[in-house]
């Protein structure tokens, strides 16, 4: 038998140092998470790493051991991050947003006009979690739907309409932007994110259309720039009282019109297979999206949302007794009650709330003293925001503040006189902008008896006014006109009698809201007695 030689000592060592050069210049696969007691974002000696927290890659999920340590493959251009258990709460990174991601990009990326996300120096990916603050009633959320600013002005109208009057003011524990954060101009992202930090409140981001990176040559590339600047763009997220899962529900289809579709990936359907069955029963799941999963095109056009999509996503949710689905996109405002006709096969109605947005009508119309557009949506609805209030139990409630009377339910709309004993073809009309097919929404004059309303698809007369009054300026009253009005899904009709007194008469609309009870609102009309 013939015998190699040994190895010198000096051939060990070099072996030994370019194995720990590879080392160093390889990605770690893992990471630990760990309870951050004395909030420094790093593991010190003493502070323990958690068990059984999950962690995912947008794919596949995994959990810690005993020691807190998770392992994922390393695939550039992934993101990482921790599904937040209940009871804990992330650190703030250097620009406000809760730290619970780390990307993985050990290569460059494609070339893209707003930067993607570069390339970062390899190492293990930690997290720290510290106890949150128990809560004894409900979750507050602020939701906010399409943002969408096209300038630095349109950033602060935002700040001034939306978020500067909710400072120091709101209850919320948590914060949720349903899309299109920005409009195409990406290079406004960390400008609205220092406004939206104002509201000091862990913040949420889903993806939008008006949020693609639109230089990118593919949908797997086409949310790099977002990522980089609000994490991954489908995760969950755990409280005591919800659980939440954000998904990116725009794909890009570069080349082809439409340029985009509603639907989601094999990998999402792959995370939302792997991570649903583990969740309890007893409390609210939240599905937040920006492209509504009702079909939002007009008749004879294709679906806007994938139809095999819904039915799959539908299936996996069915197991569940408390679902709300919240999105944006449309810039109106409407509840919708999934059935079998939109493959929703559930022991009740599928609840979706698609909210009204933050931008209003893109920020369009004549400006008020403050210098703010009007931006009142096409159906009638005023800009503003969401709040939804979630109990243990699965028990929700929902609300819209518009921008600058946050207690306004009711936009009425009556004639300011009439002729005595005319025809009553004349009547009033109460935009109910929480309105539902079901609501139960009542009128009476003066001190009578109390009369329903008919829901009719109507424009919301107010807004006709305001394009008559773009319609019949010499002059722009604003940047962009008010947008053309359309029927609203939440009008209702009452007509005016005119067998009365001569004089002033008191109009009361009554709704029976499905959350926050019986809502009122009042408006005045005069007869008038006429000569021929």
């Amino acid at each position: 038998m013939r015998l190699r030689p040994l190895l010198t000592t000096s051939f060990v060592c070099a072996a030994l140092w370019v194995a720990d050069v590879h080392a160093l210049a390889s990605p770690c696969n893992g990471g630990t998470v760990f309870e951050d007691r004395n909030g420094n974002a790093h593991q010190d000696s003493g502070e323990r790493g958690l068990a059984g927290v999950r962690v995912s890659d947008g794919e596949r999920i995994v959990v810690t051991d005993t020691e807190g340590s998770y392992r994922l493959p390393v695939e550039s251009g992934r993101t990482i991050f921790v599904i937040k258990p209940a009871g804990h709460a992330f650190a703030k990174r250097a620009d406000g947003l809760p730290d619970f991601w780390r990307h993985v990009q050990t290569e460059p990326g494609p070339s893209l006009k707003y930067g993607g996300i570069p390339v970062e120096v390899p190492g293990c990916r930690d997290f720290a979690l510290q106890p949150d603050q128990p809560r004894t009633e409900v979750l507050d959320v602020l939701v906010f739907g399409d943002p969408q600013p096209k300038s630095m002005a349109d950033v602060d109208y935002f700040r001034r309409d939306i978020v500067e009057p909710l400072v120091g003011r709101h209850g919320a524990q948590l914060g949720l932007s349903l899309g299109d954060i920005v409009n195409d101009d990406l290079a406004l992202y960390p400008a609205m994110n220092a406004v939206t930090a104002q509201l000091a409140v862990p913040w949420l981001h889903v993806a939008g259309n008006h949020d693609l990176d639109l230089d990118a040559a593919s949908d797997a590339d086409s949310l790099r720039t977002f990522r980089n600047h609000f994490g991954p763009d489908t995760f969950a997220w755990e409280e005591d009282e919800a659980t939440f899962v954000v998904l990116d529900d725009v794909v890009y289809r570069p080349g082809q019109k439409p340029a985009y579709v509603g639907g989601l990936r094999e990998e999402q359907f792959a995370f939302l297979e792997a991570y649903l069955p583990t969740l309890p029963k007893d409390r609210l799941l939240v599905l937040a999206v920006h492209v509504p999963f009702f079909n939002v095109a007009p008749p004879g056009k294709p679906e806007t949302f994938r139809v095999e999509d819904r039915e799959r996503l539908f299936a996996l949710l069915r197991a569940f007794p408390h679902v709300l689905l919240l999105s944006a996109h449309s810039h109106n405002q409407r509840h919708v009650l999934h059935d079998a006709t939109s493959g929703w096969h559930g022991a009740k109605p599928l609840h979706e709330y698609n909210v009204g947005a933050a931008c209003g009508a893109f920020w369009s119309g004549a400006k008020d003293a403050n210098g703010i557009p009007d931006s009142a949506m096409s159906d009638g609805t005023p800009n503003g925001y969401a709040s939804l209030k979630v109990k243990r139990g699965g028990e929700y409630a929902l609300a819209w503040h518009p921008a600058r009377d946050a207690d306004a339910t009711i936009g009425l709309h009556a004639p300011k006189v009439l002729r005595r004993d005319a025809y009553p073809a004349w009547g009033v009309y109460a935009n109910v902008f929480m309105g539902r097919d079901d609501s139960r929404v009542e009128y009476r004059i003066d001190d009578g008896d109390w009369k329903p309303m008919v829901k009719v698809a109507q424009p919301d007369p107010r807004l006709l006014v305001e394009n008559m009054r773009d319609d019949l300026t010499d002059t722009l009253r604003g940047y962009d006109r008010s947008p053309e009005a359309i029927p609203s899904q939440h009008l209702w009709r009452g007509a005016l009698p005119t067998d009365l007194d001569l004089g002033e008469h008191r109009i009361e609309v009554r709704v029976f809201d499905a959350w926050r009870g019986e809502l009122r609102a009042h408006a005045r009309y005069r007869l008038a007695a006429a000569t021929e």
